[in-house]
């Protein structure tokens, strides 16, 4: 599949993957200088990039597992969602769950893009739904 992708910034890195089968491609602060994020708050870092996703999938932003693990990092709305009628740069809200600064050096890799299919449905109300094993059973009711 080929995704028609704009930059927007000079500065701008197309995304890249790590390996031949990763399903995410990472994405990179496309800043002039570093960012310092504050512990236990949201900075947005641009990407410098719009991208077309095609009609039926939305680029799926997450976090990247280094980053989320060796420096506490991590979107702050843990999965963003980028509708593929959405043409805007590409923002990622890093939130810092550390009690450390962290810094956004530029054209560091900040988050990973996952390209996914979705449904589109239609809701339709009713009075009662069909019986399962589980019901309502909600937080824990399985015992897991």
């Amino acid at each position: 599949m080929k995704i028609e992708i704009k930059k927007l910034r000079e500065n701008a890195t197309i995304p890249t993957r790590g390996s031949q089968q990763a399903a995410g491609y990472d994405l990179y602060a496309a800043i002039d200088d570093a960012v310092t994020i504050k512990p236990h708050t949201t900075e947005k870092i641009g990407t410098g990039l719009a991208i077309a996703v095609p009609d039926g999938y939305f680029g799926a932003i997450f976090a990247r597992s280094g980053l989320a693990a060796k420096q506490g990092l991590r979107p702050a709305n843990c999965v963003g969602v980028a509708d593929s009628d959405y043409r805007g740069e590409y923002i990622v809200a890093l939130h810092n769950d550390t009690d450390e600064d962290r810094t956004i050096e530029p054209n560091e890799r900040i988050a990973q893009l996952v390209v996914m299919p979705y449904l589109s449905v239609e809701f339709e109300e009713t009075d009662t739904l069909s019986e399962t094993a589980r019901g309502a059973g909600g937080f824990g009711s399985t015992g897991k």
